[in-house]
């Protein structure tokens, strides 16, 4: 075996002891808002490793730290694992391999546990048996709702720390002003179709309530492959619904590739009230961003969004749509306009905690 080395050999040119920290990913906006704006000079999160010499470099799945052989290869290399995404392809003795090696090399294990139900899955199976690999054999878990810690502590009888999602956005458009639009914009954005989005019943009802409300207009997005035949993402029911709606007036389809962040944020900024039409899931970046920018969000209650940030809610899950429901709750946004926008100087600090909080638990954990 490899020989470990210990956290207490590496220091800073100051003289501060450095720890190197594996974070599955890295490159992630949630882990890389874990530490404060200028870097810690304590904690020193590892670049993610090459995926292959063919994928681009800011691609970090699937993550090759997440095989056993990899660990025990590169055991000198880092002092601390946390784990955040990256696992949904991979099978649970995998995964209890990748444990063992951990334990093997002496390295302590973080889990941050954000989906209790993968979106990417169609079924929850095979995501409960990563569950119930991971969270037993992490040394902490954090996760980042109080809904979430009882759940789990229901679940598997594990103690959680709750440390809020950090901001999406990044200054200055943090703090840019929304910029004036007419009317009222509702906005539904279907990407490539997520195992646990709900596209048709949730658009059908929008249009419908939305032809009712004067200077309103539903503005939805999908991307190329949904709407053209022969992509693997290619889904006929979704597409031939969205050219059928697009003809109403108040109806303004747009088909085009990934947003790049600048793009996403205009978007964003372009938009009232934001509905995200999931039947099932457990947290949101997306709601994260909207709270950034001032963009009010109408999610299913489903998992614990709506303990991220204030929203609005209606009733969606795996047995259907509660069509009053969402109604009621695009009337209210249109009628009250409600604006819960992060405040700048708020996330920074929240920022700062995070990165306190983390490295306090790195620390204890190495230490």
């Amino acid at each position: 075996m490899q020989q470990t080395t210990t956290w207490d050999d590496h220091l800073t040119t100051t003289g501060a002891r450095v720890l190197r920290v594996l974070s599955v990913p890295s490159g992630h906006i949630y882990v890389r808002h874990l530490e404060p704006p200028g870097g810690d000079p304590v904690v020193h999160r590892l670049p993610d490793p090459v995926v292959s010499p063919q994928a681009p470099l800011e691609q970090w799945w699937p993550p090759p730290a997440l095989d056993a052989g990899w660990v025990l290869d590169h055991a000198g290399d880092f002092d601390l694992f946390h784990l955040h995404f990256g696992f949904d392809a991979r099978r649970p003795d995998q995964l209890a391999d990748l444990v063992s090696a951990l334990r093997t090399t002496g390295k302590p294990f973080v889990y941050t546990v954000h989906d209790l139900r993968n979106p990417h899955h169609q079924t929850r199976g095979l995501h409960d048996e990563h569950l119930d690999v991971l969270v037993p054999a992490a040394d902490e878990l954090v996760t980042l709702t109080p809904g979430a810690a009882r759940e789990i502590e229901e679940r598997w009888g594990r103690s959680v720390r709750v440390l809020p999602h950090p901001h999406v956005v990044d200054a200055p458009t943090l703090s840019r002003p929304r910029p004036p639009h007419v009317g009222f914009v509702v906005a539904l954005h279907l990407k490539s179709l997520r195992a646990s989005m709900e596209p048709l019943a949730v658009v059908e009802s929008l249009a419908a309530v939305v032809d009712t409300l004067p200077g309103a207009r539903l503005r939805v997005d999908v991307h190329t492959d949904v709407m053209t035949p022969g992509f693997p993402r290619h889904d006929a029911a979704v597409a031939q619904t969205l050219r059928r709606l697009e003809t109403r007036a108040h109806v303004d389809l747009r088909v085009h590739d990934y947003f790049t962040d600048d793009e996403l944020w205009d978007y964003f900024q372009a938009v009232d009230l934001s509905v995200l039409p999931y039947r099932f899931g457990t947290h949101s970046g997306w709601l994260e961003a909207c709270h950034d920018l001032g963009t009010t969000v109408l999610t299913s209650d489903v998992g614990y969004i709506a303990e991220q940030r204030p929203c609005l809610t209606y009733h969606l899950d795996e047995d259907g749509l509660d069509e009053a429901s969402l109604a009621g709750a695009v009337r209210r946004a249109y009628d009250e306009r409600p604006s819960w926008r992060a405040d700048p100087g708020d996330r920074m600090r929240e920022r700062a905690m995070l990165a306190d909080a983390h490295r306090a638990t790195y620390l204890r954990l190495v230490g």
